[in-house]
């Protein structure tokens, strides 16, 4: 599991997608969220705007990620 460092109290699913290099832009995410199954906790999430936390795991394309300070 990849440990997604962040700063701030959250990171937006974009972001979050665009920041680990999925996607090139953030006007890319929703095309992507409607395409590709990305979960959250282990549920389907398909909100670009959806805020991720600490300890927040997400599973995109068989990798799994954790939010992290």
């Amino acid at each position: 599991m990849k440990k997604i460092v962040i700063t701030s109290e959250y990171i937006t699913l974009g972001q979050f997608l665009k920041f680990t290099a999925i996607i090139s832009s953030g006007a890319m995410a929703k095309h992507y969220l409607a395409e590709n199954t990305v979960y959250v906790n282990g549920e389907i999430e398909t909100r670009r705007g959806r805020k991720l936390y600490e300890n927040d795991q997400i599973e995109v394309e068989n990798e799994k990620y954790v939010i992290g300070k």
